[in-house]
């Protein structure tokens, strides 16, 4: 688990600096760095399961938000015929840019989620 946190916390610290040019950086980057900070503290041996659990769901009414959203996941599939979300940086229309902060708080769910059910018995032993 420590070498999963390590490559984690790295990644997440690398897209809390790419938000720096998103069009709401002020939202994006703490939430990235919320995920670093639990897979930081993951591979120190300190764990807060409640608190990944609390920002897990959190992420988990915000995903839902951004794919029924009018400019959401589900538009992005079914009206815009899952257009490419990788061809460019530069967003062009605002069903890729929640596509693609829907998929980047999914994994960040994900990793909060297996944290949760990784270290959470060992926190209630303790």
């Amino acid at each position: 688990m420590k070498i999963f946190n390590l490559v984690f916390c790295l990644l997440f610290i690398v897209s809390a600096g790419l938000q720096y040019n998103d069009p709401d950086p002020y939202l994006w980057i703490p939430i990235y760095l919320i995920g670093a900070s639990v897979s930081f503290f993951a591979i120190r041996n300190i764990y807060f399961p409640r608190l990944s659990l609390l920002f897990a769901t959190l992420f988990t009414v915000y995903c839902v938000f951004l794919f029924f959203n009018e400019n959401g996941v589900l538009a992005w599939l079914s009206k815009y015929q899952a257009e490419s979300i990788t061809v460019s940086m530069q967003v062009s229309s605002p069903w890729i840019e929640n596509t693609r902060e829907f998929f980047g708080l999914t994994i960040l769910t994900a990793v909060l989620m297996i944290n949760y059910f990784v270290y959470k018995n060992k926190v209630l032993k303790n």
